[in-house]
C-alpha cells in the first residue's frame, strides 16, 4: 500500500506537468517533433521568461528533453506516456472541427 501512495504522488506530479494551458500549447507544438525555443515562442506567442519557466517544469517532470546546438536549444517530447496522451488530446482538441451549433 505504501508503494501505491508513492506511485500516486509520481503520477500526480506528472499530470501537473501537463495541467497547464501554456504547457499544453507548448506540447502541442512538439507533437510533430523537435522545435527550437524561438519557434515555440513564435508559435505560442509566449514571452521568453514564461516559455523558459514552462519548459523547465516540463523538463523537471521528465516530459521533454533538450538538445543544444551551439547557442540554440531544441525541445522534444521524451516521455512515452506523455506522447500518447498528447496525441489523443491533439486528435480530440486540435484536429477535430467543432460541431456547428444551430442558432
Amino acid at each position: 500500500m505504501q508503494n501505491m501512495g508513492h506511485k500516486a504522488e509520481v503520477a500526480a506530479d506528472f499530470l501537473s506537468g501537463l495541467a497547464s494551458p501554456h504547457r499544453l500549447q507548448i506540447l502541442c507544438q512538439l507533437v510533430d517533433g523537435e522545435k527550437s525555443v524561438s519557434a515555440l515562442i513564435e508559435a505560442t506567442g509566449m514571452a521568453q521568461t514564461s516559455m523558459s519557466q514552462h519548459l523547465k517544469k516540463l523538463k523537471d517532470e521528465g516530459i521533454v528533453a533538450v538538445r543544444r546546438e551551439h547557442r540554440l536549444l531544441f525541445y522534444r517530447i521524451d516521455h512515452p506516456l506523455a506522447f500518447k496522451i498528447l496525441n489523443e488530446l491533439y486528435q480530440e482538441y486540435c484536429i477535430k472541427e467543432e460541431p456547428e451549433h444551430a442558432l
